[in-house]
């Protein structure tokens, strides 16, 4: 841990070797990465590398009580990992509890020696993680809002790099707070974009520079350029920005807002900002900050501004190359339909709950499962094939009570809790419609899918129509992810194979659903080749 002070307040963080953010894993498409981690916290630590593929290597992809026990205060845990087929920008994060409000940092996959990219090269690379800050302690601030059964308190700031920038009050005394990207005129710079944030889908812009889309989730894309991209959290963007050809005598703030639909006040509605400066070739010594130059401000969406959101996602599509190909399923062997949504548990017996009712707590479930984290990790009591009384493998592929999703809610809106699971066979061809709800409120929820990519072959607005829907589906060149946003008051469907043995965690990336029981998980059973099958667990796993 250590003392950080931003908005004018210190508090105490739990960090990786003394900086945040974290510092950056860098690699080559095809390394062995090995992550010596020594946890020196008082909390219970472990660390997920999101959107790595961890081919048969489970035990090593992170999620507390799901590949591992998590790693207890004094002892230490090896991550051993190859990484296959993939080159990009991914992230590493905690996964327990909130503690990757501040235990994060970058992953930067090259590709293989002497392989270009599939553009232009840039002159300089620079990541960009997108936080965000509470100044109260945040887990005392889930675990306060878990025991109320209410909303946790939202964040008081978003941050890039850690700092939350000079639109926040007592943020803006001299430059410390603030972000700031030197460029030379002419030349090109990629934005690996990262979002870090807790819960908090966010808009980004920078004032007078279009930014050309090239990756996401480490993947490359045909690229397309904007004013404006959208990312959720758990999700990157590579972008190029190419600095004007001559010093503009201006800076331009770089900035980043929320995008949601919950009522207002359950979120942060504030904007971080960065400073995209221009090194002076008239005072090349000039270290300072230009206090006298105009400073342009980009124009970010409305808060709410869902059609930007789908016609954004709508346009990325994969490069579907020779060389990058687009592995699309043609045919499906498994089909699966989620509801995705809020719920409510009922509150303890004569308690007082702060929940959507005083007799209610907050809860979120698929197909109306809320789920139960075990207390031993799921993937050991897989590998041992002792899950009786630790998990059951009858999780519902469709919803057990069908409703207008996207319509007027029921009335009952409890769910029920568990640890079910999906058991798939090494190999299946996996097709997943998510469908959002409008229980409590219609919000868009970002869901991540741990050890594998999937092709986003459609998205659409309102219940989904099994009957027409499919038809519109782009089975050529979808986009190919690992985190996706499903749409508010809509549905989204995704196509992946299952050739990955081992436990998967498939959840929203927003934290506080997270807690509130929005995840589940998938069973993928061995193949008959030995590379079809999960490796042995390192000798160092953890216990609970």
């Amino acid at each position: 841990t250590m003392n950080v002070t931003r908005l004018c307040g210190s508090k105490s963080i739990v960090v990786v070797n003394g900086q945040f953010p974290g510092p950056t894993v860098s690699a080559r498409e095809g390394d062995l990465v090995v992550v010596r981690v020594v946890n020196k916290a008082q909390y219970n630590m472990s660390i997920h590398w999101h959107g790595v593929r961890q081919l048969r290597s489970g035990w090593a992809d992170g999620p507390a009580y799901i590949t591992q026990c998590p790693i207890q205060p004094g002892q230490s845990y090896v991550y051993k990992f190859t990484i296959t087929g993939q080159r990009g920008t991914l992230w590493w994060h905690a996964h327990i509890s909130w503690l990757r409000a501040t235990v994060y940092g970058p992953i930067v996959i090259l590709p293989k020696l002497g392989v270009p990219y599939p553009f232009a090269a840039p002159y300089k690379e620079v990541p960009l993680m997108f936080g965000e800050w509470w100044k109260a302690d945040t887990e005392a601030v889930i675990s306060q809002a878990l025991q109320t059964g209410g909303g946790p308190n939202v964040s008081d700031a978003f941050t890039i790099n850690g700092l939350p920038g000079p639109l926040y009050n007592c943020s803006a005394k001299g430059h410390a707070d603030t972000f700031k990207l030197k460029v030379k005129p002419g030349k090109t710079y990629m934005l690996r974009i990262i979002n870090a944030a807790l819960n908090d889908e966010l808009f980004f812009s920078v004032a007078g520079h279009p930014l050309t889309i090239v990756d996401v989730d480490a993947v490359y894309i045909k690229p397309i350029t904007v004013e404006t991209l959208l990312i959720t959290p758990g999700q990157t963007t590579n972008v190029l920005l190419t600095a004007k050809p001559s010093y503009p005598g201006a800076t331009y703030y770089m900035m980043a807002a929320p995008y949601s639909t919950a009522a207002s006040g359950t979120f942060d509605n504030t904007t971080v900002a960065g400073i995209l400066e221009y090194e002076d070739p008239g005072s090349p010594s000039s270290a300072g900050f230009n206090k006298n130059l105009p400073v342009l401000r980009p124009t970010l969406p409305q808060i709410n501004d869902t059609s930007f959101v789908s016609n954004y996602t709508a346009k990325l599509r994969s490069l579907a190359t020779e060389e990058y190909p687009a592995g699309v399923p043609q045919e499906v062997d498994r089909r699966f339909f989620f509801t995705v949504g809020l719920g409510t548990h009922p509150c303890a017996v004569n308690g007082t709950c702060q929940g959507p009712t005083n007799d209610s707590r907050f809860a979120a479930a698929v197909n109306n499962v809320s789920f139960v984290l075990p207390t031993t990790a799921l993937l050991q009591s897989h590998y041992t094939g002792m899950s009786s009384g630790v998990y059951s493998s009858n999780f519902p592929a469709v919803p057990q009570s069908p409703f207008n999703y996207t319509g007027t809610p029921p009335n009952n809106t409890n769910v029920s809790n568990g640890t079910r699971l999906v058991v798939l066979s090494y190999g299946d061809a996996v097709e997943l419609v998510m469908q959002g709800t409008s229980i409590l409120g219609a919000e868009s929820h970002p869901f991540h899918l741990h050890g594998f990519n999937f092709f986003v072959v459609g998205q659409g607005f309102g219940n989904f129509d099994p009957a027409k829907d499919p038809a519109k589906y782009n089975l050529v060149d979808p986009v190919e992810r690992n985190t996706v946003g499903v749409p508010a008051a809509g549905w989204v469907a995704i196509r992946f194979r299952a050739d990955n043995p081992g436990v998967w965690f498939m959840h929203c990336h927003l934290e506080v659903h997270v807690s509130w029981g929005l995840k589940m998980a998938w069973v993928v059973q061995d193949g008959s080749l030995p590379n079809q099958k999960l490796l042995p667990p390192p000798s160092d796993l953890p216990k609970c």
